[in-house]
């Protein structure tokens, strides 16, 4: 698989996942429906976590994203947990909330800094007097991620 492919592979994944994961949040529940998307939500970031951290292979050179692919690796432990083994009962639930907010987060974080990255519009912008555009945008991925988490704390 070329490069290129590979890039759009992983961008779909995250993509995908992003989606699913504020979709799951904002419905946590334990219709077959919710079940669904959960699976996608978890497969597909798992999935992007992975394939960003096989860019080693090719720029052998560690980077923030390799970091937080890593940190999103560590996430799904007890994610997983508490949605497989324990069936999100007792505390388990808030368990599972807390890391599929923090997993959406990190992957659109990744997102997010990677938009800034290779968009031309984007790195383009102008600061503002309150902080470089890229900044506002991740504090705005931050505050609708943290939003997201209450919603579904409060809908277990």
């Amino acid at each position: 698989m070329s490069l290129s492919t590979f890039t759009v592979v992983h961008v779909v994944l995250s993509l995908v996942g992003i989606a699913s994961g504020v979709l799951v949040l904002l419905r946590p529940s334990a219709s077959p429906k919710a079940w669904g998307l959960t699976a996608l939500f978890l497969a597909t970031t798992l999935a992007a976590s992975a394939t960003g951290l096989l860019y080693l292979v090719a720029f052998p050179r560690l980077r923030l994203g390799h970091g937080i692919g890593v940190a999103s690796l560590l996430v799904f432990v007890p994610v997983l947990l508490a949605l497989c083994r324990h069936r999100l009962a007792g505390p388990w639930g808030g368990v599972y909330v807390a890391g599929a907010a923090t997993l959406l987060y990190l992957n659109a974080f990744i997102a997010v800094m990677q938009a800034f990255a290779k968009i031309g519009f984007l790195r383009a912008l102008p600061a503002t007097s309150i902080g470089s555009p890229s900044f506002l945008a991740h504090l705005l991925v931050l505050a609708i991620s943290v939003w997201l988490a209450f919603h579904a704390f409060a809908h277990l």
